[in-house]
């Protein structure tokens, strides 16, 4: 975890502790400067203020909306945080919306991106096209496809005649991805027994699974998991990943695409496997404790626990709680002793590039919008 992991835990600490109160209230043409966190792409203030709410970290945002007219930042989504939980200041500002996170509100957690964009390009994270009568009609493809998180349909005045009417599918992450995780001795770290890692289907597969196996090349992306399970589950999630290989000396997740064929070689500390499609996988990994491995970052908040099955538990208890890190009475440094630290990360659909483009029409899956009471 470290020193600098810890103190950025006590600075969300306090300011969660600071700012308990819901404020749902959106502040028209006024910035929130300095203070970023980071910035994200999103087509509305709603989706921002969504994307701060699922950060571990944000605490309230600025939106750059389509009407600012200063430069071409238009869709920026600035996530920002203090240690007091409060903006330091706030300015007037023609074009920007700001707001809060709604960590502290009670609200349902499963969003429903019914909205759609017109003359929105949802740019990037294309999987798959395919070619339908109406944006609708694309939405709808999107909605039946598993791997499908939004879209963007070119309409039949296009500019360009070749793509009228040509729907592109869009993937994004909706299972929790760590962004680091790393040897240490004195830590345990693991999952809620609620992670989301696949879609809920009827049928339940077992995963194939190769040890000592490598297949080399044709690599689509680089993740990190705590197990061959776990490399499985995210590439099971992945529309375009054929298969896998995990490294267990370094946590690294190969995800691979060719559907022509599979070339593998004897390695030792090298599992490759294959994704379960249309399936329920196993998903027990998600209760296994990892001794010695460290979740770092990502940290909502800690609480002091007994044992590292009690933080597991807390963990899972919290809906807001994806995966956890606890630090054990032989952790080097005794002022951190049993130490439990809710982790979680963006889930949400998120388009990596959000940008003005005549005659398209950009949206969301509307799979959450089903499961709504």
């Amino acid at each position: 975890m470290g020193t600098h992991l810890i103190l950025v835990s006590l600075f969300s600490l306090c300011s969660l502790s600071v700012s308990q109160e819901c404020n749902q209230e959106l502040l028209e043409n006024v910035d929130f400067p300095g203070t970023d966190i980071t910035f994200l792409y999103s087509p509305n203030v709603e989706h921002c203020q969504q994307l701060c709410t699922q950060h571990p970290s944000c605490l309230f945002f600025t939106f750059v909306r389509p009407d600012w007219t200063r430069d071409n930042r238009h869709f920026y989504c600035y996530l920002k945080s203090t240690s007091s939980g409060q903006p330091n200041v706030q300015t007037p500002l023609l074009g920007v919306t700001s707001g809060f996170s709604l960590k502290t509100c009670n609200l349902d957690t499963n969003h429903c991106l019914s909205e759609v964009y017109q003359n929105v390009d949802f740019l990037g994270a294309d999987y798959r096209t395919l070619f339908t009568a109406d944006y609708e009609e694309c939405q709808r493809a999107c909605t039946q496809d598993p791997g499908c998180q939004f879209f963007t349909f070119v309409n039949g005045v296009f500019t360009s005649e070749k793509i009228r009417y040509k729907c592109h599918l869009k993937f994004s992450w909706t299972v929790p991805k760590i962004p680091i995780i790393e040897r240490k001795a004195g830590v345990v770290s693991g999952f809620s027994h609620e992670a989301e890692t696949t879609q809920h289907l009827d049928t339940v597969c077992q995963g194939e699974l190769f040890s000592r196996t490598d297949i080399k090349g044709n690599d689509i992306e680089t993740l990190l998991a705590a197990s061959p399970e776990h490399c499985q589950t995210l590439c099971s999630a992945h529309p375009l990943c054929t298969y896998f290989s995990y490294t267990s000396n370094d946590f690294r997740c190969h995800l691979k695409n060719n559907p022509n064929e599979m070339v593998t070689s004897a390695n030792e500390g090298v599992t490759s496997g294959m994704p379960a499609r249309f399936c329920q996988l196993n998903n027990s990994w998600v209760k296994d404790a990892y001794e010695g491995i460290d979740f770092r970052g990502s940290d909502i908040r800690y609480e002091l626990m007994d044992n590292p099955d009690m933080c597991q538990k807390k963990c899972t208890e919290d809906p807001k709680c994806q995966f956890y890190t606890y630090a054990n009475e032989s952790f080097f440094d005794s002022n951190y002793w049993r130490r439990c630290y809710f982790k979680r990360v963006i889930t949400m659909p998120a388009p990596p590039k959000v940008t003005k483009l005549t005659n398209v029409v950009s949206g969301f899956t509307l799979k959450n919008c089903f499961h709504r009471v």
